[in-house]
């Protein structure tokens, strides 16, 4: 199954790319105009300023000397064309290589100057030189200086990602902390309703998703899930008076039926009675399931005393037709439900037990729990889930109308218990109904 798209890559990675390609380009336009892009031609690199300030040394009469060192021994390899004259504040200078007499005028008065980027007007640029104020082993230095020279698109470029970096970084970081912390407080009302969503089933129908806390663009799929939701709440509605009305206008006929059946004088026309009463019991069942939705009631009952007077009713029936039945009180407590409707359940399941081959049907009351018992062929592991469902028969036959154990479990469940099925110790089914004590 394909895993659910997240809003973490359009929220958070997809503008961290965005944000990086703006500010390469935007730095890029503006070092190159703050540096006159349009001027054309190589600079010198400033990197050689640190390594000549550190090989300049003050000697005991406090004139300037260079000292070779490896770091300038480095860079006078890599720049054959090296030169350059270091000045103090006091006047004093040192030179190194060939320095352009063009520059001559300007020993002695370095000292005034701070920083510049000087370029002769032609290749090969013999007279491009950088001018900077470096701290040294010998003081505070001005520095004239030729060596490696850079193209400005490599400085714009480089310029251009030592200044990109950090603020990038710090967007970066910024996006992945406090993008998660806007969405969960945007979408904070999107977790509400899938709250609400969770507590809807067909026991609440009526209820609806609030708008109020939820973002205006996805007010409408609430807004669309509320109306669907009232679509199906109406047709349940229609659904749910039609067979009301039908299981009710099916009992006149069904009862003048019974009667004129009983009293008939063929006896192929009297065994017509057990189909007869299959109808009855049929619409008597749909009824039950309509009810459920507006006649429940609760009150605290005495689970014991409901079993057996239950019982008590279907034994001259049992007892008719060759069965047994005994109730068992193994434990007594309170508690609450409707007493019509958890009459029906046992009702029903004594009767169920009945109908698949038990000849005899023990009753058990557990505390606020009971169990029905019967000596029947059993019902299998695979089918123990199916047998719930409406109409649905575990072996073809002539009696029972499917609704039995559905009607069961829709009681219990609403009632907030549960129903379950296991095999007896000497073969059949027992129906284990728990309740809430109370």
């Amino acid at each position: 199954m394909r895993k659910p798209p997240s809003l973490k890559r359009p929220l958070i990675i997809y503008p961290l790319i965005f944000h990086l390609a703006t500010l390469m380009v935007s730095f890029a336009i503006l070092l190159a105009v703050a540096i006159r892009i349009d001027s054309g031609g190589p600079y010198a690199d400033e990197q050689i300023i640190p390594v000549i300030a550190r090989a300049i040394v003050r000697q005991d009469d406090g004139q300037l000397a260079v000292r070779m060192t490896p770091e300038l021994e480095e860079l006078r390899a890599t720049s054959p064309d090296l030169w350059f004259v270091s000045e103090d504040d006091a006047g004093r200078s040192v030179a190194f290589g060939q320095v352009p007499p063009q520059y001559s005028s300007l020993i002695g008065n370095l000292s005034d100057l701070s920083y510049a980027q000087l370029r002769d007007r032609q290749a090969p640029y013999d007279l491009a030189a950088v001018i900077r104020r470096e701290d040294g082993a010998a003081g505070p230095l001005t520095i004239l200086a030729h060596g490696k020279l850079n193209e400005l698109n490599f400085i714009v470029l480089m310029a251009s990602n030592i200044v990109i970096l950090p603020i990038f970084l710090l967007l970066a970081l910024t996006s992945l902390i406090v993008t998660p912390w806007i969405v969960r407080r945007s979408l904070a009302g999107v977790s509400r309703i899938a709250q609400e969503a969770e507590q809807i089933d067909t026991d609440r129908r009526g209820r609806r998703l609030s708008e109020e806390h939820v973002p205006t663009e996805i007010a409408p799929l609430v807004r669309a899930v509320n109306e669907a939701l009232q679509r199906l709440d109406e047709g349940y509605e229609q659904q749910r008076r039609f067979i009301a009305s039908a299981a009710h206008e099916l009992r006149t006929p069904i009862a003048i039926l019974s009667v004129k059946v009983d009293s008939a004088e063929h006896a192929a026309t009297r065994s017509l009675g057990a189909d007869v009463q299959r109808l009855a019991t049929l619409a008597e069942q749909l009824l039950d399931i309509q009810r459920l939705d507006n006649d429940m009631k609760t009150d605290e009952l005495d689970l014991a005393e409901l079993v057996r007077r239950v019982v008590g009713d279907l034994a001259p029936l049992l007892i008719a037709s060759d069965r047994t039945i005994e109730v068992r009180i193994d434990d007594r407590l309170p508690c609450h439900g409707d007493a019509a409707a958890l009459e029906r359940v046992v009702t029903n399941l004594v009767q169920n037990a009945i109908e698949h081959g038990g000849r005899h049907v023990t009753v058990r009351v557990i505390g606020a729990a009971f169990e029905v018992e019967d000596d029947g062929p059993g019902i299998p592991p695979e089918e123990r889930e199916r047998v719930f469902e409406p109409f649905h028969r575990l072996r073809p036959r002539s009696t029972g109308s499917g609704l039995g154990l559905n009607l069961v479990r829709q009681v219990i469940e609403r009632h907030g218990g549960r129903v379950s099925l296991f095999d007896a110790a000497g073969g059949g089914t027992i129906v284990r109904v728990d309740l809430t004590a109370g």
